[in-house]
């Protein structure tokens, strides 16, 4: 088992699909205590099933842009749980109204991207931070597409690009703490939500020919990184960026 995550507390957002499921199940096999906040309760108390030990999980439905939900959320893992030592902000959106020319975006499909990709990120940083001491730790969840970009999706872009910015600045501020806060930017990863598309063969060779190990990631993949840089093991790692994308942005 990894260092330090037994008995300690984390919230996860955006936790009952995809990287966030994902992160969720390996922090309650790792004996660590759950807060899940998910727009669909439903899926978020399916996930709080395949854990197994309600005892240890907490679900909390609500939209990731809503500061009431967060600041609620981190409120309940606090009372139930005795503290948090931690967060995962993987709630992600990524809207079709993005595939297009920046010029025809829909401002009103932007606003709504950085809402709940960036804003909410900076609402669980806002809410978590406080309660954390030395040995605290926070994993953003970017994309490649904040590093490099990818030709499409100003919105989406831009969200991400700015959880790359806030993770620096987040980090810069509270390492004096003993405070990490770390960011993972997944490359093509099957799953759930936004990976639904490559759970498709297809879909997964196309892109698998631009990714040096041929293949897609998988969102357990991506939830055994995050779980590692929120243990110990990682405890010298603060501020970075990390790709987990296959080797697709090398080039």
């Amino acid at each position: 088992m990894e260092r330090g995550l037994a008995d300690r507390t984390y919230v996860v957002t955006g936790a009952g699909s995809g990287i966030g499921r994902a992160t969720a199940l390996r922090l309650g096999r790792e004996g660590a205590n759950v807060a899940l906040i998910d727009l669909d309760a439903t899926r978020a108390a399916a996930v709080v099933a395949e854990i197994g030990d309600a005892s240890r999980t907490l679900v909390h439905a609500g939209d990731v842009a809503d500061v009431a939900v967060i600041d609620g959320a981190v409120e309940a893992a606090v009372e139930r749980f005795g503290g948090v030592h931690g967060a995962v902000t993987s709630a992600g959106i990524f809207d079709p109204g993005d595939f297009t020319d920046l010029t025809q975006v829909d401002p009103a499909v932007f606003d709504r991207v950085i809402d709940v990709n960036l804003k909410g990120t900076f609402l669980v940083l806002r809410a978590v931070l406080p309660h954390l001491g030395p040995g605290g730790s926070i994993v953003t969840v970017a994309s490649t597409a904040g590093l490099r970009g990818h030709g499409f999706g100003a919105s989406y872009t831009s969200s991400k690009g700015g959880v790359i910015a806030l993770t620096r600045l987040a980090a810069f501020q509270h390492g004096p703490r003993g405070v990490r806060v770390n960011c993972v930017c997944p490359g093509a990863t099957a799953g759930e939500g936004m990976g639904a598309n490559f759970t498709n063969a297809d879909a997964a060779a196309r892109v698998s020919k631009g990714v040096p190990l041929r293949r897609v990631g998988t969102a357990s993949e991506l939830g055994d990184t995050i779980v590692t840089l929120l243990s110990d093991d990682t405890s010298y790692v603060n501020g970075q960026i990390i790709a987990v994308d296959g080797g697709a942005t090398v080039v």
